[in-house]
């Protein structure tokens, strides 16, 4: 796969998970399915579901940057160790996923394997590969 490609892939994703949490902080969905089925209050479900609608928009913000989709407001450097974090983040959100207690959670760690695997792809292609996007 071509890191165009994983990145539109990424992009598309990220889009969906940021309208997923808005439709959770507006209670179209309950949050009694999320986050391993372990929030207890609305209170919590507000800091949960800001702090994960935040990290969803910098991420979004990142790949807009390495894509060269927008002005690059960042470090080069800020921009690679971001993504590394991520994909940190991920892989150890997947393995949190698969032990969560609902079945609707426990399949989102296809999702986060997904993402993964698709921010190697963009990690493992040279700098370079971008200036065509």
């Amino acid at each position: 796969m071509s890191p165009r490609v994983a990145l539109k892939i990424l992009l598309s994703i990220v889009f969906a998970l940021i309208i997923f949490h808005l439709c959770i902080l507006l209670k179209i969905i309950p949050y009694e399915i999320t986050w391993g089925g372990r929030l207890t209050n609305d209170t919590e479900m507000y800091v949960f579901e800001t702090v994960s609608l935040l990290i969803n928009l910098y991420l979004g913000f990142i790949l807009l940057i390495r894509g060269k989709f927008i002005r690059q407001y960042l470090a080069s450097s800020i921009v690679n160790i971001s993504l590394w974090v991520f994909f940190a983040l991920f892989v150890l959100n997947t393995v949190g996923n698969m032990l969560a207690k609902t079945n609707f959670e426990k399949s989102f760690a296809l999702v986060t394997l997904m993402l993964s695997l698709l921010i190697w792809v963009i990690l493992r292609s040279k700098k370079s590969k971008y200036a065509s996007i």
